[in-house]
This record gives C-alpha cells, structure tokens and sequence, in this order.
C-alpha cells in the first residue's frame, strides 16, 4: 500500500475506534427553581397542548402537530412533522404520578431512535425544583455525531429554555 493511502486509512481507522468506544447511551439533566407549587405545574407538563406553549423543541420551529388520546396523562400524546432539523415522531405521557410525568419520544426522522423524557416535581420551602431529564441509547451514527456535536450542551441549551419558559408561565399564573 502506498504510503499516501496510508494516512488516511489510519485517521478513518482512529476515528471508528474511537466512535465504537464512546457511551452506548446518553442523559441529558437540567433543573429550575420555580416559585409555585407542583399543583401548579403538572397541568403546565401533563397538558400535551399547554406543554407545547412553553416547550421550546415545538415552540421554536414550525412544527404540525396532531394531538392524540386523552386532553392530559397517561395515554396522552401527539405526532408531528417538522423541518429537517425538527423532524418527525411522537411524544406519548407513559407514566403520570404526583411530582413525575414520563414521556416516550420515538423520532422517525432525522433519525430513528427511542427517548425517555421525564419531569420531576420536588416541593420544597421556596417553591418547587422542576428536573428535566432526556436519555437513551445511542446508536452508532448518534456516537459518530458526538465527535463533532455536544449533545448535552446542544440539548441542554433548548431544555434550560423551556424550564424558563416554564418558570415565567407558572409564577405568572400566581399572580392573575
């Protein structure tokens, strides 16, 4: 093999070992104090209709959504289809209990994967510390993206936006 061929070899060689070797699955975390109570916030949450007035993944980009199932919990969903970047799947609440709604959401496009979203509502003195929790796993192409893409920074940005959003909406309704 000529040495000019070499090179190259090697570098696409380094980087599927190293792609191979990264984490099977991913988690991405944020959370916010909110001054309300989580009486307050489930419905901001468990409504698929009053979630999506302050989730930014279908605030922020033109997305067609089509609610399914119950009004809120368990059962609960919507299909959308989005631009590119946005994509297309389903969010569906898989579990409801007092301080946590669980969310499956299957994307078809770009990619096909399977996510578990969840939101956990701790009361405390001040209010409530809302968690916002995304993980899966990560199939190969999602591993080789992550050399170049942060998930946790890039995800994580659009999640701390929501919670603001979140924030903003609950402590308004205190007020009125």
């Amino acid at each position: 093999m000529p040495s000019f061929l070499f090179v190259p070899f090697v570098v696409v060689a380094a980087v599927l070992v190293v792609t191979a070797r990264r984490p099977g699955a991913f988690r991405v975390e944020r959370s916010v104090q909110v001054a309300a109570p989580p009486e307050r916030l489930e419905p901001l949450i468990s409504d698929l209709r009053r979630f999506n007035i302050w989730n930014p993944f279908a605030k922020n980009q033109p997305v067609q959504i089509t609610y399914t199932g119950p009004e809120r919990g368990i059962g609960a969903g919507y299909d959308f289809v989005g631009s590119a970047a946005a994509g297309r799947g389903q969010l569906v609440i898989v579990d409801a209990a007092p301080g946590k709604v669980k969310m499956r959401l299957a994307m078809i496009a770009p990619i096909r994967c399977e996510n578990e979203l969840e939101f956990l509502l701790a009361p405390g003195a001040d209010g409530t510390e809302v968690t916002w929790v995304m993980q899966g796993q990560s199939p190969f192409i999602a591993k080789l993206m992550g050399l170049v893409i942060n998930t946790d920074r890039m995800v994580g940005r659009e999640m701390e936006t929501g919670l603001a959003a979140l924030k903003a909406q609950a402590e308004l309704m205190r007020v009125a």
